[in-house]
């Protein structure tokens, strides 16, 4: 009995990494060093620019729990000596793989089309921190070079 589940958690495993394995340059399900599932975020290597200076990112993500506090996916664009925060989007952590898209409009300084970086951060927001304010948990993050276009 103990050798089925081995092999079914093996399997399940297997299918679940192989769209991990596609989505952003990711190699196989992120782990901790215990071997647990961890959260993990990639962003995509495109990136849009339109005409009106609204930047849009993509990726994907994974986290897996939020009850101590909301989590979002921001980002931050970085081209020469510019540098954005580009919207936020909040996570689902339920353990499955899932797109993010942040979209904001950036007047000045304007972007150009052409290569940038992308730092896209997986954030808890827990109620706990001093003065009343939220306390930022860092969850994942990863630093991409990204194409605008």
């Amino acid at each position: 009995m103990r050798v089925r589940l081995a092999l079914a958690a093996t399997a399940f495993f297997a299918a679940a990494a192989a769209p991990l394995a596609h989505a952003g340059g990711a190699d196989g399900l992120a782990v901790d060093p215990a071997g647990r599932l961890a959260d993990f975020l990639t962003v995509d290597p495109a990136g849009l620019l339109g005409a009106d200076g609204r930047i849009t990112l993509s990726g994907t993500y994974r986290c897996l729990d939020d009850s101590a506090g909301p989590v979002f996916v921001s980002s931050t664009l970085r081209q020469q000596d510019r540098s954005a925060g580009i919207g936020g989007t909040r996570a689902v952590c339920d353990g499955l793989l899932r797109t993010w898209t942040n979209t904001s409009v950036v007047k000045d300084p304007a972007y150009q089309p052409g290569e940038a970086r992308v730092e896209a951060t997986l954030v808890q927001l827990a109620p706990e921190g001093g003065l009343g304010l939220p306390d930022p948990g860092f969850r994942a993050l990863e630093n991409a070079p990204v194409n605008l276009g």
